[in-house]
Formats: C-alpha cells, sequence, structure tokens
C-alpha cells in the first residue's frame, strides 16, 4: 500500500495506523455476519440431521441405522468442499475475495432456504432424501469457498502484528453460526410438541435463512477489495506476468504442497473434535443416553457462547506468544480431554453435560483462534486464496466428513464412548506432532513474504512457510 503524507509533528507510525482502525472494523463485522450465517447454514443441516432427519427422511426401523444415513448426507456437503475451495480459491485469486464471497453467501442461503420447503419420504418417497443431498452438495461447495475468502479479506486488511487478533473474528463465526441454529432449535423443541416440531417446525429454521441472506448481503457489498490481492493483481499486470501464471490450484500443489499438508495435519485435530463436541454429541445425548433433545441443545448452545467469546482472545494470545504454543494449548488439551468428556457426558447431569462441551470448546479454541492467521502466514498473496482453501477443505474431508459418521459407527458396534474418544485422541495427536513439526509464522508480512523483525523481543520465531 502507498504510504501517507504524515502530519507534521506527529509519530508517522501512528499516521500510518490511525485511517486503517474504522476500516478494519467494518471488514472484520462484514466477514463476521457472513461467515456467521454460512456456518448457521451449515450447522442447521447437522443439528437437523442428528435430530429430525434420520425419521424425516431415511425412515428405519434401527434409530442409530436411520442417524447414520441422516449423516452420510450431512458428509455429502463436506465433500463437495475441496471441489469449492478449488473453484472459489482460484476465481478468488484471480478476481478478487470480495466477489467471491458474496457468490458464496448467495449459494449458501438459496440451497438452505430451499430445504425449508423440501417434501419428506412421506410424501415424495425416495426422491426426498435425493433432493436434499443435492442441496447438501450445494452448501457444501459454497462453504469450501467462503472459509478462505473470509479469513483472507481480514488478515490482507489487518497489520502484520495482530493478524492474530483480527484473523480469529471470521473463525468465531464457526461458533456464532452454530450458537444460532441450535438456538433456534432449542427455541422450537422448547415450545412446540414432538409431533408439531417433526410435522412442520423443523422448516422454520431453514427458510429464516432467507432473511438472513439479505442482511449478510447487504453487508458485504459494503466492503472493500483486499489492498494485498489489488496490489499484487496490478504488479502482476504491470510485469506482464499475469498471461504466463499457472493457475493458482496448480502452482499451490508445485510449489507450496508443504504449506498445504500442514495446513490439513493443523485441522485435522480440530475439525474432528469440533463435530463430536457439537453434532455427534446431540446423538449420544438423545439416543444413547436417552435424554431430551433439548439437554444436549442447551449444552451446546451455552458452550457455543463461550466458545464465541473465546475464539479471539486466543487468537490474540497467539499474537503475542506464537501460533504454535496457542494450538498446542489446545490439542495436548483436547488430547487429554476426550477421555475426561465422555465420563462426565455419562453422568447425565445437565450441568455435568454443559461443562464438558465447554471445556471441550475452550480446547477446540486454542486450536481455531489461531489458525486462520496461521494458515494464511503459508501461502503467497498470488496463491493465498487457493492454497488455504484446498489445505482446509482437504482437512474437512477426513476430518468433519467422517468423524459423525465413524463415531456413530463406533458407538453402534461397541455400545460404549470409549472407541470415540480414542479416535479424538489420535487426531488431536496427529495435529500435535503436524504443529511440532512446522514452523513459526507470526510476525510474517503478508505483503513481502518476510518475518517482521521484533528487535524487543529476541525469542520471536522467524520463519517462512510456503515461499
Amino acid at each position: 500500500m502507498a504510504a501517507t503524507p504524515h502530519a507534521q509533528g506527529k509519530d508517522p507510525a501512528d499516521a500510518g495506523r490511525a485511517p486503517k482502525k474504522p476500516g478494519i472494523a467494518r471488514i472484520i463485522s462484514a466477514s463476521l455476519i457472513g461467515t456467521t450465517i454460512e456456518w448457521y447454514d451449515f450447522f442447521l443441516y447437522g443439528s437437523a440431521a442428528a435430530l429430525v432427519f434420520n425419521s424425516l427422511f431415511f425412515p428405519t426401523s434401527d434409530p442409530l441405522v436411520g442417524t447414520l444415513l441422516a449423516f452420510l448426507t450431512y458428509a455429502v456437503g463436506f465433500a463437495a468442499r475441496p471441489l469449492g475451495g478449488v473453484v472459489f480459491g482460484h476465481y478468488g485469486d484471480k478476481i478478487g475475495r470480495k466477489k467471491l464471497l458474496v457468490l458464496s453467501l448467495l449459494m449458501m442461503g438459496g440451497a438452505t432456504f430451499a430445504m425449508g420447503l423440501l417434501p419428506t419420504h412421506a410424501t415424495l418417497g425416495v426422491g426426498a432424501p435425493i433432493l436434499l443431498t443435492v442441496l447438501r452438495l450445494v452448501q457444501g461447495f459454497a462453504l469450501g469457498g467462503e472459509w478462505g475468502g473470509a479469513v483472507l479479506i481480514v488478515s490482507e486488511h489487518g497489520d502484520d502484528k495482530n493478524r492474530g487478533f483480527w484473523a480469529s473474528w471470521p473463525q468465531a463465526g464457526a461458533p456464532g453460526g452454530n450458537l444460532l441454529a441450535t438456538g433456534v432449535l432449542a427455541l422450537l423443541a422448547a415450545v412446540q410438541s414432538e409431533e408439531a416440531f417433526l410435522a412442520w417446525g423443523w422448516r422454520i429454521p431453514f427458510l429464516l435463512s432467507g432473511v438472513l441472506v439479505i442482511i449478510g448481503l447487504w453487508i458485504r457489498v459494503s466492503v472493500s477489495e483486499s489492498p494485498l490481492f489489488l496490489e499484487a493483481q496490478a504488479k502482476a499486470a504491470a510485469s506482464g506476468e499475469s498471461a504466463r501464471q499457472e493457475a493458482p490450484v496448480v502452482e499451490v500443489f508445485r510449489s507450496n504442497w508443504r504449506g498445504v499438508l500442514t495446513a490439513i495435519g493443523t485441522r485435522l485435530g480440530e475439525n474432528v473434535s469440533y463435530y463430536i463436541l457439537t453434532a455427534f454429541v446431540l446423538v449420544y445425548v438423545t439416543v444413547h443416553l436417552e435424554l431430551p433433545k433439548s439437554t444436549a441443545l442447551n449444552a451446546v448452545l451455552i458452550g457455543s457462547a463461550v466458545h464465541f467469546v473465546t475464539i479471539p482472545l486466543w487468537g490474540a494470545l497467539s499474537d503475542r506468544i506464537g501460533r504454535r504454543p496457542v494450538t498446542l494449548i489446545g490439542s495436548i488439551g483436547m488430547a487429554a480431554w476426550a477421555f475426561a468428556f465422555f465420563a462426565l457426558v455419562d453422568s447425565k447431569s445437565f450441568a455435568v453435560i454443559t461443562l464438558a462441551v465447554t471445556v471441550g470448546l475452550l480446547f477446540h479454541g486454542a486450536m481455531y483462534g489461531p489458525q486462520a492467521a496461521f494458515i494464511s502466514e503459508m501461502f503467497d498473496t498470488r496463491v493465498r486464496y487457493s492454497g488455504a482453501s484446498m489445505g482446509s477443505q482437504l482437512a474437512s474431508i477426513i476430518g468433519g466428513a467422517l468423524a459423525p459418521i465413524i463415531a456413530v459407527e463406533l458407538l453402534k458396534d461397541y455400545d460404549s464412548a470409549t472407541p470415540v474418544a480414542l479416535y479424538v485422541c489420535v487426531t488431536v495427536v496427529i495435529t500435535t506432532l503436524t504443529v511440532l513439526a512446522a514452523k513459526e509464522t507470526r510476525g510474517r508480512s503478508l505483503a513481502h513474504g518476510t518475518t517482521t523483525p521484533e528487535p524487543s523481543s529476541a525469542s520471536a520465531p522467524s520463519a517462512t512457510i510456503g515461499t
């Protein structure tokens, strides 16, 4: 970005930073609200799959089998995410972050709204789950492009020193969306009878998405394009490089594959643990422990509220001590908590179940908060959207997509949560080893691909990944 003239008698650093403050706040607000709406849409399906889709779209004599079938369509959304990451990443690196963020919101909201209008198996037969699966594919495709664009437009507007904090706000959109989805479902479950909820009440949260998308679009169209993207685009055009450049996804796998692998490993344990804590727990509490739906929904609701507030705090901590140490707090803590989690949930006490979910989400937040900055700092501007999206979304297939399915199958086969806890533990150990092997990225300049020197902190790590 071009330097601004310095007012006489003022600190040049202050003069350079002052104009950014309202801008970054507006960018964060637009990104957070948009990601919250998109995650609301995505998580609403997961909650519905655990609570009602098994009987409405996949009726069988065994509740766990019906739930397993519902989660298979849930996983289809994850399978579409890498494709969305490739397509959105390619065009996001070619034409800009903002346009793709608007498109992803429209696609996600439209698919979710359409789900609220779907006929059920009782009305349409096998056509109902097929239509549901198609719409789930659209959701996954849209979300595959959303994450990279949302975190990058914040990361590339913010400064190097506070990137962990700024970039963690779009991350808070995940618990924000889950909080909204679970809250709406919990409210409906509280005011409706079981029969009314199954007959028509479940449609309300899906139709509500149409209103939320209009609000999100109104906010998103007002943001400015990433200055780093515009600068990189202008340089490429001036030098004639834009005509000779490979497709961003090709360049990512040719020269930045280590960054993609690091992103996958970093996200694996985080992804698995999150969907166990928020999606599988609904099945475990309602089907295995035979407790009311409201018990699980309200526990996740409270845990998600704490999660939403603490994610930016973990991001801010990563600006002080590094991305790796904060992520390791979460991954090592989750490895131990996985076993305590189910032991506490088995108490059947609402207060204890809420404690189990909340502490688990605190450890998850330590992995998730620094993640946006950590992964953004692994790639150069010309391929950052593609690299961040591909690393993130490939992890979602082997992590989030399979986690509820594997967990339900383990519960069905062993009638015990111990194998599920062991599964979570193994995945967060993989994340721990990946982060231990990775280089620290805190302080890296996204504009130049170097680490900003910090004379006052001799121990500050210096690293460049994917350059």
